[in-house]
């Protein structure tokens, strides 16, 4: 049982002989390590990897025009299926042709498929890399003073809508023929998310039904794939559960490698002392011409270490979130915009930073804009954000392009965490 091969999906509209989906590998990090750079095709143009992929939860990046976080430099923005499925419904935005012509985006777009936010109904914790879980390990876990409001079996889960309170239910099939709809390039299996405090036996049996539910979604992908053959190809990613456990890991890729994915995301609970081991442990197990999605990271530390073992595309609502609340990042570290400090400062949020904020506005203007509560401030500070993370990645990929990604490393994070 495979999803149909990338080749399927023929040369482009355009009449170009370069693969409209598929993943050619380009320059390596020395030493041996999984580090390289490389390109992953879509019908709706390339994305040259690594590269940080901006979140817009619910066919938005919170705040900013889709055209404005095409100029920061963005290649690609993930949306989530739970989300759009509830509100406007998958049905709507199949309507308007897709993802991308529903929030006129024009670039390649991803989708998730809806297990996190499963487990942020059933367990009511926020993601977090790091967490002191010692001694509160369980198989039933649920956050202090919140109410569970999903429920997961072997054939799927039943969930109560944060919206409304209605009762829905996703199955693999369901996710599929929803994310489907939306039309995303890029798509999710339906996983079981994990947090760091299930035990390890609970742990496995996720790994488990992971895979149960991993052969389904192929199945369906195929028959949604033959069913709207009018659309382009959408590349299914398979997700990697396993938290900390290295045979638990390296099992859940060698299980799901002969399922014919496109493309690997590594997910579930880890602490950010290991992230680099854990993404190496997949990655290693992993062939080499598959493209690696790491879900949820953004920090500058954080992504030199997954690129150096193997990692290729990451999204993260971080930037835009903590944007929001006037945290911005500069090159000597993130700061709080709203202290009194910044309030006659009349240069740029960031003095090395050419983003359209930077060029056009002083941190006294928004450091008013956010005490006077004026939407404004949200706006210029997501895409600032946004464009420092994105712009960072890039610099890391040209680095391995060049042979100064250690440099470039110990420039990079001796300023940004200097102040720490």
């Amino acid at each position: 049982m495979t999803a149909p091969s990338p080749t399927d999906a023929g040369p482009s509209s355009t009449g170009s002989t370069q693969p409209t989906t598929g993943f050619t590998v380009g320059h390596r990090l020395s030493g041996g390590r999984l580090g390289r750079t490389g390109t992953l095709h879509t019908p709706h143009g390339p994305i040259n990897t690594p590269a940080f992929i901006p979140v817009g939860t619910k066919a938005t990046v919170k705040s900013a025009l889709p055209e404005s976080v095409a100029e920061l430099g963005a290649q690609a923005v993930l949306a989530n299926a739970y989300h759009l499925y509830l509100q406007p419904g998958s049905d709507l935005i199949d309507a308007h042709g897709g993802l991308g012509a529903f929030m006129n985006w024009p670039g390649p777009t991803y989708t998730d498929s809806g297990g996190f936010q499963v487990l942020s109904l059933g367990a009511g914790f926020k993601k977090i890399l790091a967490m002191d879980v010692t001694g509160l390990e369980s198989d039933d876990v649920i956050a202090p003073g919140k109410q569970r409001l999903a429920n997961i079996d072997d054939d799927g889960v039943t969930f109560k809508s944060h919206l409304d309170g209605s009762k829905h239910r996703f199955t693999p099939e369901v996710s599929m023929r929803i994310q489907h709809e939306l039309g995303a390039d890029i798509i999710f299996a339906f996983d079981e998310c994990t947090t760091l405090m299930n035990t390890r036996d609970y742990q496995a049996q996720a790994v488990r039904r992971t895979q149960d539910w991993a052969v389904r979604c192929v199945a369906e992908h195929r028959a949604q794939t033959e069913q709207r053959s009018h659309r382009p190809y959408q590349q299914l990613f398979a997700v990697i559960q396993g938290a900390q456990y290295e045979d638990l890991r390296r099992q859940a890729v060698r299980d799901l490698v002969p399922l014919g994915f496109d493309g690997f995301g590594i997910g579930g609970a880890l602490e950010k002392a290991q992230l680099g081991t854990i993404v190496g442990w997949c990655c290693e197990e992993m062939p080499e011409t598959m493209p690696r999605h790491l879900l949820g990271i953004s920090e500058p530390d954080d992504l030199f270490t997954a690129i150096e073992n193997g990692a290729d595309t990451f999204d993260c609502v971080s930037p835009s979130r903590v944007a929001r609340n006037g945290t911005i990042y500069s090159a000597d570290g993130r700061y709080n915009l709203v202290t009194a400090a910044n309030r006659r400062v009349m240069g740029p949020l960031d003095d090395e930073c050419d983003c359209y904020t930077c060029t056009h506005y002083t941190r006294a203007y928004l450091h008013h804009l956010f005490k006077a509560k004026e939407m404004l401030s949200s706006t210029l500070a997501t895409l600032h954000n946004e464009h420092f993370i994105v712009r960072l990645v890039d610099r890391i990929r040209a680095s391995i392009e060049d042979n100064t990604f250690d440099a470039l490393r110990t420039e990079v994070l001796g300023r940004y965490y200097r102040r720490r």
